[in-house]
């Protein structure tokens, strides 16, 4: 993008913190000047005193080209393009870095904070960039995605570590046309909608997984350039995927060529510690009550949304920035003496309210652990504008039931049926996220008891019960086909486990799942009220045993019905509304995905009878440690003819042994 300097209100803006162009005016841009093709540099400093540019082209003498300082506490420099390729190598890019003579007159060697590339690390100086150029094939996605409706959509998001996904036999990554010839064709045989990337954004330290950012607008170079990741994006645009990419708003790492002490004072985080330092991870919080820090971030979001043609963003430890004592025992108060972290709340919602204006069917997603209210409700209504909340409630609560013995489930049916408390509060996703297999927590399939049929049948009940549950979802790779030991970031995914006999049927039944979320509107068109659920069985606690129907708009429903034991219920009544037939649609019992092939073979009538509150009953058959999916065609009442029961008493259901 060719500079164009900035007026003085586009100055002003970016220290007022509402600036969401800022890379526009900082960082490293071509330019035009006399008929010469030049650099502008520009950065921000105010407490600097002395920047100079460094690089190969001069040696890294701090000397040789002083940057002058403006009225508004940046530096600026301009060079010609012949000179930044002084002792460069052939169809490489220059790197560079700021030389910074603090206030507490130390030199410091800095990346561009807003570069838009680097090098690979361990190298960690910033690459001249130039993002113009690259020719998109995604127009007519883009179009759509200005309609886009999520909330009534399905969205089924599969979360995806770029550098451990695959990898070459010799343990090289995938470059990012690697990685879309063969995610893409994956991600779309498997029907998810969506892939979450973990941070892509330039980070020094592999085992970080790209949560301590040092270049925040530079895509990391482990797997090819800018340009590159912009190639990836498009084909997953062109193949019908969307792209969320993980985001990092809340902190940033202490390594001496990043944020940290920029310009020799705490620029980018506040200076008393007790508000500043994360001492758990060992990072340092943004300062959201500077407005230059606030444009930094908001431009950074806007940046990959515009730029990057990103359809979402999944902003990370959000409760971070809520919260002033977050994972602290001594914090700082906000000026009214809580807790609140009052310039980070507004932070949230100008951000929100500027990615929604400006980038119609893009979504933000929080990452938020507490029970901060109106995560989701618009910011005109007092809440924080996020379209979307991970269920982190949800999600311990199912966890830790699968992982006690079935015997046991009965004392705890609750953690089965408390989500629908509150499932409509926000507007939620349901994730089963990387988090969860990390850290001696174990993989979905192992946290599963028992031998390995009752772990494997265990791991079909609970994604069948996920997919039904109301929420978008979320599932980190390997969980598809029953990734065995933790998730290692350091090597690829186990993928020799589908030539084992249980792994690629739990694969099939996943890819079956997937595509029924998507066929059918009742798993995904109401999600946020109680017009799309209604519980059928919600406190059989003695058989684990939850029941509920799911409806679309259009009042078409699906019954779902999740057995968490071992035990198989050959007969098993349960109540309904209305007249109809019940017929099995999908099973996660079934042979063909490793199960012991209990099933309904034919069509269910209702019976009129009163049964646990409803007018009208049907017997099913209910395998063990399954879901099963009915469809459900209900007769209205006024047209209903209630058939007649068996003479035997017995309902319909055939059960195959």
């Amino acid at each position: 993008m060719l500079y164009q300097a900035p007026s003085a209100e586009v100055r002003n803006s970016f220290h007022q913190g509402s600036n969401r162009r800022a890379y526009e005016m900082l960082g490293a841009h071509p330019c035009q000047e006399g008929g010469k093709r030049k650099w502008h540099f520009c950065v921000w400093a105010p407490n600097a005193k002395h920047v100079a540019l460094v690089g190969d082209f001069n040696g890294w003498d701090k000397s040789r080209n002083p940057m002058a300082k403006q009225y508004d506490g940046t530096w600026e420099l301009r060079l010609e393009e012949k000179t930044l390729l002084t002792n460069v190598p052939e169809g490489a890019q220059p790197t560079y870095k700021y030389a910074v003579w603090g206030a507490d007159d130390l030199w410091r060697l800095k990346a561009d904070p807003y570069g838009f590339a680097c090098e690979l690390r361990p190298a960690n100086a910033s690459r001249l960039c130039d993002l113009d150029g690259y020719r998109w094939g995604d127009a007519e996605w883009m179009e759509r995605r200005k309609a886009f409706d999520p909330y009534h959509s399905p969205i089924n998001i599969y979360e995806v570590h770029a550098g451990s996904w695959r990898r070459h036999p010799n343990g090289d990554f995938l470059s990012y046309g690697e990685l879309a010839d063969q995610l893409i064709p994956y991600v779309q045989e498997m029907g998810y909608t969506h892939v979450e990337l973990m941070p892509l954004m330039e980070h020094p330290l592999d085992m970080s997984w790209g949560y301590q950012v040092t270049g925040f607008y530079a895509v990391t170079s482990r797997y090819g350039t800018p340009t590159e990741f912009m190639a990836f994006v498009d084909r997953c645009h062109q193949a019908g995927i969307g792209v969320i990419l993980d985001w990092v708003p809340a902190h940033f790492p202490r390594d001496e060529v990043g944020l940290y002490r920029f310009d020799g004072t705490d620029l980018y985080n506040h200076p008393d510690p007790r508000r500043s330092e994360m001492a758990q991870w060992g990072t340092m919080l943004f300062d959201f009550a500077r407005g230059e820090v606030c444009s930094y971030l908001l431009s950074n979001a806007c940046f990959y949304l515009e730029r990057y043609h990103a359809d979402g963003l999944r902003a990370d430890a959000v409760s971070s920035i809520l919260y002033h004592d977050f994972c602290k025992q001594d914090y700082l108060p906000n000026r009214y003496g809580g807790r609140e972290n009052l310039e980070g709340l507004a932070f949230l919602r100008l951000l929100n309210e500027t990615v929604y204006h400006d980038f119609p069917g893009a979504m933000t997603i929080a990452e938020e652990s507490s029970a901060f209210p109106m995560v989701t409700a618009p910011t005109y209504l007092g809440g924080l504008g996020f379209g979307f909340k991970w269920n982190m409630g949800w999600m311990n609560d199912i966890l830790s039931y699968i992982q006690m013995d079935p015997v046991y489930r009965r004392y705890h049916h609750n953690k089965l049926t408390f989500s629908l408390f509150y499932a409509f509060s926000e507007n939620f996703v349901l994730p089963l996220s990387h988090d969860e297999v990390v850290h001696g927590k174990r993989s979905l399939l192992d946290r599963n008891p028992g031998d390995l049929w009752n772990k494997f049948a265990g791991l079909r009940a609970l994604y069948g019960y996920t997919m039904a549950h109301p929420g978008k979802k979320l599932l980190f790779m390997g969980g598809e086909f029953g990734h065995f030991i933790e998730w290692k970031f350091d090597d690829q995914l186990d993928w020799f486990l589908l030539a084992y006999e249980r792994h690629a049927p739990l694969q099939s039944c996943v890819r079956r799942l997937n595509h029924l979320y998507r066929e059918y509107p009742a798993l995904h068109e109401v999600d946020n009220s109680w017009d799309g659920f209604q519980w059928v069985t919600a406190n059989d606690v003695d058989n684990s045993v939850a029941a509920f129907l799911r409806t679309d708009r259009r009042g078409n429903a699906l019954l779902c019905v999740a057995n968490f034991t071992p035990v198989f219920h050959p007969i098993y009544r349960i109540g309904l509304p209305y007249a109809g037939v019940l017929r099995e649609l999908m099973n996660t019992d079934r042979a063909e995905y490793g199960g012991s092939e209990q099933y309904n073979a034919f069509e269910l009538n209702a019976v009129a009878g009163d049964f646990n509150g409803f007018p009208y009953w049907a017997e099913i058959c209910v395998p063990p440690l399954s879901c099963v999916y009915f469809t459900y065609d209900k007769i209205p009442p006024a047209f209903e003819r209630a058939p007649k029961a068996p003479e035997n008493g017995k309902g319909v259901a055939d059960a195959h042994d």
